[in-house]
């Protein structure tokens, strides 16, 4: 019985060492990968959730992982803790496109003299928007301290200043008012 019971222990083991890493440290949907884990500044983020956003129901529009510091509750998401938000695109989406649909969520997130305060900040990241292709991946980071980064397939393209900045742009997808509310409970991990 004991040299069975070491069998199937050394079986399981040896199954289990087969199995790649990276279907351990990444998860997979619609055939895009997002790590389970990254790290900002030294400090370590979680995947809250992830998921597919479609355009009127039919169209995949894209992919999306949000990832918070251990611990951090879904109310303190748009607070001032680290966090990152990554977007893989299917369709091509000019930077006018973007820039547009960012005045307008933010705009339906914030009251309009937030809104009125935050203007530079957000024209000067509609100039920092670039023309995607199938496949572009865009992030944004939140550092405390520093600000907002914007990057384009792990590239910056500027950081921007400001917790107040970083709240109402990453409320677009996690505010009140979201583009999708099932997208937003999908990357806070309640579906």
């Amino acid at each position: 019985m004991k040299f069975r019971k070491t069998i199937l222990t050394t079986s399981l083991v040896l199954l289990l060492a087969g199995v790649p890493t990276a279907a351990v440290s990444q998860v997979e949907i619609e055939g895009v990968t997002f790590e389970r884990a990254q790290t900002v500044t030294g400090t370590p983020l979680e995947l809250r959730g992830y998921g597919l956003l479609r355009y009127m129901v039919f169209i995949k529009a894209y992919v999306g992982a949000f990832y918070l510091p251990p611990e951090t509750s879904d109310a303190d998401a748009l607070g001032p803790v680290a966090k990152r938000l990554e977007l893989q695109y299917f369709h091509a989406i000019k930077k006018q496109d973007f820039a547009r649909a960012t005045r307008a969520k933010i705009a339906d997130n914030v009251t309009p003299e937030q809104a009125l305060q935050l203007k530079t900040r957000i024209d000067q990241l509609a100039a920092m928007y670039r023309d995607v292709r199938p496949g572009d991946r865009y992030s944004l980071t939140y550092i405390p301290g520093q600000g907002t980064e914007l990057a384009l397939n792990g590239t910056s393209l500027g950081t921007l200043p400001g917790r107040d900045f970083s709240r109402a742009l990453f409320a677009v997808w996690l505010g009140g008012n979201p583009i999708d509310a099932d997208f937003r409970d999908v990357l806070l991990g309640a579906r």
